[in-house]
């Protein structure tokens, strides 16, 4: 089974807002989700992301993949860094 971090969208039309979610790949985007773990509203200005930090850690560490645009969202918040280090300085 392969685990992936990304967006599942809510909102009403032309007012997207979005949900960051690890599901199964196998899923559809708006559908079965196993955890949510931060928001995206891209509507407001500046956008407004808020996120679990020590959830998303724990998932990258056990081989969760986010989307190009999580990682990207991700690496805006420093999440991605923290991964990197924590994964490369253990020895």
């Amino acid at each position: 089974m392969s685990v992936k971090i990304r967006l599942k969208r809510m909102g009403s039309k032309k007012r997207p807002f979005y949900r960051i979610v690890v599901a199964d790949s196998r899923s559809p985007r708006d559908g079965r989700f196993i955890e949510q773990v931060g928001t995206y509203n891209p509507v407001t200005q500046p956008a407004s992301i808020t996120l679990k930090e020590e959830s998303i850690m724990n998932w990258l560490n056990n081989g969760a993949q986010p989307s190009d645009t999580v990682k990207t969202l991700l690496s805006n918040a420093g999440i991605m860094k923290q991964y990197h280090e924590a994964k490369y300085t253990k020895k």
